[in-house]
Parts: structure tokens; C-alpha cells; sequence
């Protein structure tokens, strides 16, 4: 069974994604050539735009005796695979040998979630060739990357090489192929294959470990019943409902953003920190719903438990919104390919691809709530039903939680603690609200507790945005070594030295209270250098440096003036009056 699931994601993306990357191709090739697109997409510092593949990458071919070299220029904060390069040759009579390539940089990739070797800048690549023709093609493969988020599909150029005149041309489009009558072909693949794998790739969505929670709780209002089979099936409509009109969203927006010059892919909403945070917040409510702590009778949370048909209708289709929405990251891997087809055809093409894969999903529950009977055969209402929806929350929490490391991923420690912060917030403002006044207490005690209960929400929801906003200062400071200490010194230059740990809170405060923007441009002024001990985990170095000053803990606050001389040992409460005065005094 686990190899045929295999075989089936296998053939979904490999015939979806036939003609992608020609299709890919010719797109990058117009887009260079056209002036206004491509200054469209140039790449500058305060600027998430693009390059087209051909542009971003550049290949010259020249024939060294007996071997095809290939110089490739590759424009900054770009990168190449070396395992994304492919030569074949497109003759029989024509032989190639092994490619010689130069040695790249190491490289954690996110994608392939492996240690790869890249190539940035330039490289060579040399391969040997024997042939009896003065006139051989070739095909060429290659795949990179940009270090801003965007990994191209593979792209493939043609090579004619006449050997009599030494002159290797490079071509998007194979000798033998008709030329595009437009810019966007049409697929060759029949209409309705490329459908029916779109409905088959749809339905094996359901089976993503980050799709099935949210399907779990729809199933479970199953098994609560419905009243008539009419219900059922109006059911079944608006999840389904739900589910394609969010299918056709996003490749709408997608389709609108690609027309605008941005390159973004499926699952481009899950690179949004503040929409992460969003969905962290709401899984975790609707965990807390199912564990029986938060009841919520109609709206998002229910996800169709309500017992009025027009909430549950409702919540059905929110329902299906939601499963889209969090079935695109974990879908990514074998979707890609095909969504990727997709979006390189005519708007209209796109857009039923993107209908099917939805019907595709929502296929399951149609048969449960269309065909007669077959949802009777589920277990009848009883208490293991209220047992089961309690059991439903963890894997709810589990997917707050992967969220969080999503979120974690994209930002920095300080905002995975503002959302834990967050969401410590938000429980609390619940409790607040359910909790019952005694008898003895007054209708203003109970106003006031709603006001705090409320005030406590709006912390919940303000808080991560507020972690967000923080800047990243590691830029502003150097990793204390003892070398490095004494490297500065030697040329009589000032240093301020802060031993801290992550688990000081004295550390943090002073940090937060008196390392300002004051602070930095201070140091900046006075040419000071700034080492940053963090003795979060042992660290012999600084250890040392403690006990030189009779320290057995942080934070240790030094000040070496310039030139030479003992350096100052500053309070451990900080203020940033203080601080600034012995600033100061470093001259």
C-alpha cells in the first residue's frame, strides 16, 4: 500500500510538471529581452523583486580541444547546484565523458533539508566529448536558487556546437522545435489528464499529516448526526464549497502577483510571520474548544458543531478554508511540480487546475454525505464521542506548535516567547471571562473582571506584533574571545565587554532599560568596539574572565579605555544616563 501511495505522488507530480520548465524557460528568456519587464525585476537592497532565471544565471560555451567548457556568471545573492547540472547529449554518435567540475561552498538547504554543494559568483565545468559528426546538439540542464527565498524549477538550454568554425551557440528552444506562437503555450498533455491527476492529487492532500486534524473534527460532526439526508448533503456543498473557493483565492492572487513581477510559490502565505502567528493563535483556540475549555457555539471556532443547519453551513465552509490553508506547506514537496504547470498556462487553464485539485480534497466528504447510508455506518452518538473530541485538541496543540517553529524559523527567539507570552495572555482572559463571581460580589466586581479580561485579550493579540517590531542588534556587536580581546588592545582601542545569559534576568533588564539607540550611536561615535559574551551555555572563556574580576556570575559590565590602562568595572544595574557617562569617560 505505501508503495503504490509512493507511485501515485510520484506520477502526479512527474506528468503534471511535463512541460513545465520549457514553459518556465521561454517565460525567463521574454522577460530579459523585454527592457521594461526586466528593470521590473532587478533585484536591489530594499527590494524582494526577482531576476529572471536566464539573467540570474549566464552561461558561455567554447569548445578547449576535445573539451566543452561552460563559464557561468552567476549575478549576486545567487546561487547554483552542483548536483542541478545535467549535459546530454541529443545524438547517438555524440559521447560524453564525466563533467568536471570546481570545488563549490558547503550549504544548508532548506528544500532538499540537506548539506549541499553550491556555487556562487562563477564557476567552470568542463566535459570531455567524442564525436564523428562537425555538428552535434546538446541539452543542458541546470537549478539555483536566490538567497532572498525563491529556488527556481530546472532549466534547460540547447547547444548546437559546429566543431569547423569552434562557434557553440546557446538556445532556450531546441533546434528542431517549431518557434512559440505565444508567449504562453499551450500544454501538450490532454486537457482532461491533466484534470483528472489534478482531482487525484486533490484527494491525496487529505492524507497530509497537517490536513487530517482539521478533517477530523468535521468527521466527528458526522458522527453527531444530522437530521435529515438533505442536511447532510448541504453539508458536504459547503465544505466543498470552502474548499474550491479557496483553491481558486489563491491561484487567483497568485496569478495577479506572478503579472506583477513577483516570484512566489504555493504555500507563500506561510511565509508571512504575522499570518504564522495568526493561525498559531487559532489552532491553539480551537484546541482549547475541544478540550472542553472554551465553548464556542457558531463562528470559526465550532468548525461545524453547532446544531442550527444555517451555523452549521457556515462553519462547514469554514471549515474547508481552513483545511486549504494549512495544507498547503505540507503539500509543497509533490504539488509543487503540478501547481507550479499551472501557473505557467493561460489564466482560465490555471485556474480549473486549481478547481480540480480543490475538488480533489473535498472528494471524500462528498461520497460521505452524498451517497445514502454510508455515513450511518459510523459509530453511533454516545460518550466516547465527547472523549474523542477531547482526544482531537492534541493534535490541534501539535500543530500550534509546529507553527511556532515556523515562526521561530522566520524570525528570532524574543517573538517565539512573545507568542508563548501571548498565549499565556489569551488562557488567562479566558478564565477571567468564565469565571463565576461569588454570591457576595458586587456587578462592578464582575464589570472589572471583564475589563481585565479584556484588556489581557488585547495584550494577547499586541504582544507578538510588538516582538516583530524588535530589531535584530547582533549586528551591532562581536562574539567575546580572549584573542580577540587582546587584538584590540594591542592597538589601544576602546572596548566595552557584556557577559550575559539568556537566563538573566538582570542581564535582560538592563539591556532593554539602558542599550538604546543612544547606547549604539555612542559607541559608533566613540569608536568603540562592542564583544558580547554569552554565557548561556558554558563557556570556558568567559568563565575565565569572570573569575579574573572575582565574578561567579553575570552580568559583568567592562569598560577598557583607549590607549592603555585597567578596564572599569560598571554597576550591574544599569541606567542609560550611566552608562553613557562612562561612555564617556573611554576617551
Amino acid at each position: 500500500m505505501r508503495q503504490l501511495l509512493k507511485s501515485m505522488l510520484l506520477m502526479v507530480g512527474l506528468i503534471a510538471s511535463m512541460g513545465f520548465a520549457d514553459q518556465f524557460s521561454k517565460q525567463s528568456s521574454l522577460s530579459s529581452s523585454n527592457p521594461a519587464l526586466s528593470a521590473k525585476t532587478i533585484v536591489t537592497q530594499n527590494s524582494t523583486d526577482f531576476l529572471p532565471v536566464a539573467q540570474a544565471f549566464q552561461v558561455v560555451a567554447s569548445i578547449d580541444q576535445e573539451q566543452l567548457v561552460f563559464d557561468w556568471s552567476i549575478t549576486k545573492g545567487y546561487y547554483l547546484y552542483l548536483h542541478g547540472f545535467k549535459i546530454h547529449a541529443l545524438e547517438a554518435s555524440t559521447q560524453l565523458g564525466p563533467t568536471q567540475f570546481e570545488a563549490g561552498k558547503r550549504k544548508w538547504d532548506e528544500f532538499f533539508e540537506a548539506e549541499l554543494e553550491v556555487y556562487y559568483g562563477q564557476t567552470r565545468l568542463r566535459v570531455p566529448f567524442s564525436t564523428s559528426n562537425q555538428n552535434f546538439d546538446l541539452q543542458l540542464e541546470s537549478q539555483g536558487c536566490a538567497d532572498a527565498g525563491l529556488c527556481y524549477p530546472p532549466y534547460r538550454q540547447w547547444l548546437s556546437v559546429d566543431l569547423a568554425s569552434g562557434i557553440v551557440d546557446i538556445s532556450t528552444v531546441a533546434a528542431n522545435s517549431p518557434p512559440p506562437e505565444s508567449s504562453i503555450a499551450a500544454p501538450s498533455t490532454p486537457l482532461w489528464l491533466i484534470l483528472l491527476l489534478a482531482l487525484a492529487g486533490g484527494v491525496i492532500l487529505n492524507l497530509m499529516p497537517c490536513v487530517f486534524p482539521v478533517l477530523s473534527i468535521k468527521v466527528l460532526s458526522f458522527t453527531r448526526g444530522h437530521r435529515t439526508e438533505g442536511e447532510k448533503r448541504l453539508h458536504g456543498l459547503a465544505y466543498t464549497s470552502g474548499v474550491v473557493a479557496s483553491f481558486l483565492a489563491i491561484a487567483a492572487l497568485m496569478l495577479v502577483l506572478r503579472a506583477s513581477g513577483e516570484a512566489i510559490g504555493w504555500g507563500f502565505q506561510l511565509q508571512s510571520p504575522g499570518f504564522v502567528i495568526f493561525l498559531i493563535y487559532l489552532f491553539s483556540a480551537i484546541g482549547l474548544s475541544l478540550s472542553g475549555y472554551l465553548e464556542i457555539g457558531s463562528g470559526l471556532m465550532a468548525l461545524g458543531q453547532s446544531s442550527k443547519v444555517s451555523n452549521t453551513l457556515s462553519s462547514s465552509f469554514t471549515t474547508g478554508v481552513l483545511a486549504t490553508t494549512v495544507a498547503s506547506p505540507c503539500t509543497a514537496p509533490f504539488m509543487g511540480p503540478a501547481l507550479g504547470f499551472a501557473i505557467a498556462q493561460p489564466s482560465y487553464l490555471a485556474l480549473l487546475v486549481f478547481a480540480f485539485l480543490g475538488l480533489g480534497m473535498a472528494l471524500p466528504f462528498i461520497v460521505l454525505s452524498w451517497v445514502p447510508g454510508l455515513s450511518n455506518k459510523l459509530p453511533k452518538p454516545g460518550q466516547w464521542m465527547d472523549s474523542l473530541k477531547q482526544f482531537l485538541a492534541f493534535p490541534m496543540y501539535l500543530t500550534a506548535i509546529w507553527l511556532l517553529w515556523v515562526a521561530g524559523r522566520q524570525t528570532n527567539v524574543n517573538v517565539v516567547i512573545a507568542i508563548i507570552a501571548g498565549l499565556l495572555l489569551m488562557t488567562m482572559a479566558i478564565w477571567l471571562w468564565k469565571l463565576k463571581p461569588s454570591e457576595s460580589s458586587s456587578k462592578i466586581t464582575s464589570k472589572v473582571i471583564k475589563v481585565v479580561a479584556v484588556g489581557l485579550m488585547a495584550g494577547a493579540i499586541v504582544l507578538p506584533g510588538l516582538g516583530l517590531k524588535t530589531p535584530d542588534q547582533s549586528q551591532r556587536w562581536e562574539a567575546y574571545t580572549a584573542q580577540r580581546l587582546a587584538e584590540l588592545r594591542n592597538t589601544g582601542k576602546p572596548v566595552f565587554i557584556n557577559l550575559t545569559a539568556d537566563w538573566c534576568i538582570t542581564c535582560l533588564v538592563n539591556e532593554s532599560v539602558a542599550f538604546g539607540d543612544k547606547f549604539y550611536q555612542r559607541l559608533k561615535d566613540e569608536d568603540i568596539t562592542y564583544l558580547r559574551g554569552d554565557w548561556t551555555n558554558n563557556d570556558p572563556q568567559i568563565t575565565q574572565l569572570l573569575n579574573q574580576y572575582n565574578r561567579s556570575g553575570v552580568p559583568l559590565y567592562l569598560l577598557y579605555p583607549r590607549g592603555q590602562g585597567s578596564p572599569q568595572i560598571l554597576p550591574q544595574i544599569l541606567l542609560e544616563s550611566s552608562l553613557l557617562e562612562a561612555l564617556n569617560r573611554a576617551k
